[in-house]
C-alpha cells in the first residue's frame, strides 16, 4: 500500500494531466523511479518559469511522448530533490499533502511541505 506523508493511504494527485511515474494518477514510490516523483504540485507560472530555467522544460508539449505540457493550476507528481531546489530558490509550488508520498521525507523536511500545503485545515 502506497502511504502519504501523514502515514494514511496516498490519494489521487491528477488525472488530467494524468501524471505519476506510471501515469496511474497517483506520486506512487516505485524502486525503479530513482528520481522520486513523489510530491503532488499545483504548478504556477513562476514554478514553471523556474524549472524551465534550470533544464526541466514542463511547459511545452511533447507529442511523441503523450505530454501536453503543464499549464498553471495543473497538478503534476514532481521529483522531491526538484521541490527542494525549487523551495530553496523561493518558487515552491503549492504542495498537495494527502497525494504526497511518505519517500519524499528522505529528501524535504515535513514542515516546509506544511508550509506551502494547500490541503492542510
Amino acid at each position: 500500500m502506497q502511504r502519504n506523508i501523514f502515514g494514511d493511504t496516498l490519494t489521487l494527485c491528477s488525472s488530467r494531466p494524468l501524471t505519476g511515474f506510471t501515469r496511474n494518477g497517483c506520486c506512487d514510490a516505485m524502486p525503479e523511479d530513482a528520481a522520486s516523483h513523489t510530491v503532488c504540485v499545483e504548478v504556477t507560472p513562476e514554478f514553471l518559469a523556474y524549472s524551465q530555467s534550470v533544464g526541466n522544460d514542463l511547459s511545452t508539449p511533447v507529442p511523441e511522448f503523450g505530454f501536453d505540457g503543464l499549464r498553471p493550476g495543473d497538478r503534476w507528481c514532481l521529483c522531491a530533490a526538484r521541490w527542494q531546489q525549487a523551495l530553496e530558490a523561493g518558487r515552491a509550488p503549492r504542495v498537495i499533502l494527502s497525494a504526497t508520498h511518505e519517500r519524499c521525507l528522505e529528501i524535504i523536511d515535513i514542515d516546509d511541505l506544511k508550509a506551502h500545503a494547500l490541503d492542510l485545515v
